[in-house]
């Protein structure tokens, strides 16, 4: 490994050569003052005008290694650097890069994130230790929202897939001096996508530098894949973990998890919890849980809840010192894994669960499941509580099955329906899929074959594999395809203003709040109001309208908390609906009309959905159209409790658990399959 210190004696700018010029008609070529000059000869300066956080900064493990770091960055075009848990490398390298000369001359520095809740957090703590507003000199963009400003923000944190899409319209990402791909070790899709990318970016623009950053890497890999990059190893800041199992698996873990919590909140001393759980509603569950022991209880403690759709205020009480006297108890997704920093944690219950997507090739269809979380997932939950003083992690299962998962999460692309990601490479110029220069593993031979057959059927190419036009138009909507593709049919239906608010709808997390006991049946009662026998999707675009009418909602949080809706929820759904209506009139100059024929919507959904297609059989079950797949519709759906009178449905998604349940589901007819998607579904005659 190159650490760099070593190789900083007798070097001058005199006595290096600058890279080869990006060409003309890109960002300026010009390479930016020498990083090394600032690091070496003018450090004292630079430290001198840190902000009022410089003691904090100066304290973390990564500060000792900046000078070395800006040396690598500014001799090599990629730098690998792994840093363990509370080494400070996201918060503090972006802004190394931007004090040695590095966001000069109006360029940007770019750090990815694979979670918003991570990119937007941690722009508002750079924000904060570097003195300015966010959203001015840092900022962050995520899908529906962008927080910088045109021409003054010099550092972006963002999602790997916004700036992956960055690509469709400037090809060589002329904008950004750096990006830096930050927990790189989750191998999402987006991020080995964008690494893709960039090591082709870098052939036309060796000028840009890459810093690959992760907690628990494997630096010579991606090393090798660069053809040979610098490798730089922090060390992090951790305090000791004790680890204590159960003697046997727990068969309600969420039950388990409250137990827990409840009892080492009366009898552990001083310290805030942190809680993993796989989903929204099973930390809705557990909160409820803990909060009808705490009634009456004299500490009561602050709960908080942390996934992928908390509001704002929620994420800044996240992050926020307790009140005095009280412990902070935080339910969170595999989110709160890495990237953020919860300070206070001292005790850590882990689930042993998380919840990914992988591809099911025997029923042919992506499932949402529910599986075992990896080593590495399990060492970096139990880290959470080392941050700042020695803590204590329970593991709601047995040691030996810690020891029997794997030791990491294989990589998105090689287990999930790569279509999505494959529509965009094509947007991207990449004609020849096959021979892509995928980030090892690559997705398999029969993967890329699924998804162009499947594109084919979505008439996003043609039969040479050629983008179409609504090809074109699927791969730059900020929607899955799917969705995409319904919304461009309700165009030509005449019920686009319709499909705007379903599509929005469906992107935010459910606005339905689950409560147990009385509250719950109360909320369940209150809400039959907005029910529409055709299924889920009429329902959510019912509960909209009547949040958005002067005389029945009128957007207020009140009305919201009446029928137990997430006003965050609704508002987000209205932000989202705005923007994806510029998209239509603005940037495909589409008219949005407006019809209330129930049967026309149902219809677009088919011609997005028609590769999600079920028949219900008489036991209440379902059957997937293609591949048989035993379904159930989810207990929070129309149908969950009623069967559609057509016996046939579309849904958006499967999520397994101890059964296959499809969410978002709605009536169709199944003349509807072969006359929207003839490519698909054919009828035989038995």
């Amino acid at each position: 490994m190159q650490h760099g210190s070593g190789m900083l004696q007798g070097q001058s700018a005199a006595g290096r050569t600058n890279p080869p010029a990006a060409p003309a008609a890109h960002s300026d070529p010009r390479r930016p003052p020498s990083a090394l000059d600032r690091a070496s000869e003018a450090e004292g300066a630079l430290v001198a005008n840190i902000p009022s956080t410089s003691v904090a900064r100066q304290s973390l493990p990564v500060f000792r290694h900046r000078t070395a770091l800006l040396y690598l960055v500014e001799q090599h075009g990629v730098v690998v650097v792994v840093g363990q848990t509370g080494s400070g490398k996201t918060t503090q390298i972006p802004q190394f890069l931007a004090e040695s000369g590095w966001a000069a001359e109006g360029r940007v520095i770019a750090c990815t994130q694979p979670r918003r809740v991570a990119a937007t957090s941690l722009a508002a703590r750079v924000a904060h230790e570097s003195g300015t507003r966010l959203g001015d000199e840092v900022g962050y963009a995520v899908r529906f929202e962008d927080c910088t400003h045109e021409s003054r923000t010099r550092i972006k944190f963002a999602t790997s897939g916004l700036l992956f899409r960055e690509c469709l319209r400037d090809p060589l990402l002329s904008a950004y001096s750096v990006v830096m791909v930050d927990e790189a070790h989750e191998r999402d899709a987006y991020t080995d996508l964008l690494l893709a990318l960039l090591k082709k970016i870098r052939k036309q623009r060796p000028d840009l530098r890459v810093i690959i950053s992760s907690a628990t890497l494997d630096a010579e890999s991606y090393a090798a894949y660069f053809g040979g990059a610098a490798i730089l190893s922090i060390e992090g800041r951790t305090h000791p973990v004790s680890l204590a199992y159960t003697g046997a698996p727990a068969q309600d873990y969420v039950a388990a998890a409250v137990d827990a919590a409840w009892h080492m909140h009366n009898n552990a001393p001083a310290g805030d919890m942190l809680i993993f759980l796989t989903g929204r509603d099973e930390i809705d569950a557990a909160l409820q849980m803990i909060a009808d022991r705490a009634i009456g209880h004299a500490s009561p403690p602050q709960l908080l809840a942390l996934h992928a759709n908390v509001d704002a205020a929620t994420l800044a009480a996240v992050f926020a010192p307790a009140p005095t006297g009280t412990r902070k108890i935080v339910a969170a997704t595999n989110v709160a894994e890495a990237s953020v920093t919860i300070d206070g944690i001292r005790y850590v219950i882990d689930c042993g669960y998380t919840k990914l997507r992988q591809y099911d090739h025997v029923r042919d269809m992506d499932v949402l499941a529910v599986v075992p979380a990896s080593q590495a997932a399990s060492a970096q939950r139990a880290g959470r509580a080392g941050r700042t003083a020695p803590g204590h992690c329970i593991r709601l299962y047995p040691e030996t099955a810690a020891r029997a998962v794997p030791q990491s999460t294989a990589p998105e692309l090689v287990r999930c329906d790569v279509a999505p990601f494959v529509l965009q490479l094509l947007a991207l110029g990449v004609t020849n899929i096959a021979r892509f220069d995928f980030v090892p593993p690559a997705p398999s031979a029969h993967m890329l074959a699924g998804a162009l057959e499947y594109l084919a059927a979505l008439q996003a190419i043609d039969d040479k594999g050629c983008l179409t036009l609504l090809g074109e138009r699927l791969a730059e909507a900020p929607l899955d395809p799917m969705l995409a593709r319904a919304l461009l049919a309700a165009v030509d239906e005449g019920c686009a203003d319709e499909m705007l608010t379903i599509a929005a709808m469906t992107t935010v997390a459910t606005p339905f709040i689950q409560s147990k006991g009385a509250a719950g049946v109360a909320a369940e009662i209150s809400r039959r109001k907005f029910v529409a026998t055709e299924g889920d999707h009429l329902t959510l675009l019912n509960v909209y309208r009547a949040f958005v009418d002067p005389k029945i909602g009128k957007q207020s949080p009140q009305w919201a908390q009446k029928y137990s809706l997430s006003y965050a929820a609704l508002r987000r759904a209205m932000s989202i609906r705005t923007q994806l209506e510029k998209y239509l009139v603005r940037r495909w100059r589409l008219p949005v009309t407006s019809s209330d024929d129930a049967t026309k919507i149902r219809r677009c959904l088919v011609a997005g959905f028609f590769r999600h297609a079920a028949r219900a059989l008489p036991d209440g079950s379902y059957v997937s159209a293609r591949g048989g797949a035993t379904l159930h519709a989810h207990p929070s759906s129309v149908f969950s409790s009623r069967r559609p009178e057509s016996g046939w449905v579309v849904y958006h998604e499967v999520l397994h658990t101890a059964k296959s349940y499809m969410r978002d589901v709605c009536a169709i007819e199944q003349d509807w399959l072969v006359e929207m998607a003839p490519h698909y579904y054919e009828v035989t005659k038995k």
